[in-house]
This record gives structure tokens, sequence and C-alpha cells, in this order.
């Protein structure tokens, strides 16, 4: 688990002059390619893009997993990746795209802070390819975890 002071994410956050007098800190630690900003989300280009147009949506508050953002952040990092989607679509003509978010290292998740890629898939070769290893099962091990996940609910 990251700490937010050491967070690249966070320091692309600090960048915000309001943020970094609570913060304490100066702005301007890392700057980035800003597509959308409000008080709690932030929307900017991936350096290390999959595809041209491919960005990131994060949250401001720091967590390094879904379950780790507060409620009260939650709603507005959910909404946030279709507007951007939407101008990202009709920016790069690519109709169709990905929308992932990764929860721990296991998951492919590289840097320890929510975030959400939006990945313009031009083509066949652009863009994220993904493999899709089904397990088998059968119904009676589906009823019996769905009772399981409901006992926990």
């Amino acid at each position: 688990m990251s700490s937010a002071a050491a967070c690249i994410f966070c320091k692309i956050v600090k960048e915000t002059p309001a943020l970094c007098a609570q913060a304490n800190q100066a702005p301007g630690d890392i700057p980035s390619f800003k597509l959308f900003e409000s008080d709690k989300v932030l929307a900017f280009l991936d350096i290390n893009p999959l595809s041209r147009g491919h960005a990131l949506v994060i949250p401001k508050h720091h967590g390094e997993k879904l379950v780790d953002i507060p409620d009260d952040q939650l709603s507005e990092i959910l909404e946030t990746p279709q507007p951007v989607v939407k101008k990202l679509v009709k920016a790069t003509g690519a109709e169709n795209y990905n929308v992932l978010q990764n929860n721990g290292r296991i998951a492919h998740q590289e840097v320890d802070h929510v975030h959400f890629h939006m990945i313009p898939k031009p083509n066949e070769s652009e863009g994220m390819s993904i493999g899709w290893p089904q397990q088998k099962t059968d119904m009676e091990g589906l009823k019996a975890l769905l009772a399981d996940i409901k006992s926990k609910m």
C-alpha cells in the first residue's frame, strides 16, 4: 500500500494550488494534460497510452482500491468517465473503447491510487487487447456462490 505522499497521482493532483495550500505544499509537483477537473475528480491524458486519447479519471482523494474511496466521493468518480469518453470518441474518431478499473497487483493495478482508464480502440492493433479465460462452472455451483455472496451482503 502506498502513502499519499509517495503517490504519483497525488503529486499530479497537488498541482492544483487550492489543494496545495491545504497540504502545505508548492503547486506543480508533476504536470499533466488535464481534460477535466472538479473539486473531487481529475481526468488527464495517460503519458504511456495504449492508443491515441488514452485517458485516466482519478479521485482527488487518495485511496488504493475502489472500496477505499469514501461514499461522498464515489458518485462523482463513477459518473465522470462517461462524459470524458464521449469527448474522446468525438476527438479520436474511435467509436469503440474500453473503460477499465483494476484493484490490486494481481488484478494489474500499477499505481496504488484508484483510477479508471478510458482507452479508445480505433482498430484491432491499437488500444487494449484482452483475453477472457473462462472457468467451467455448473448451475449448482453458481447457486451456492449466490447464496454465499447474499449471506455477506
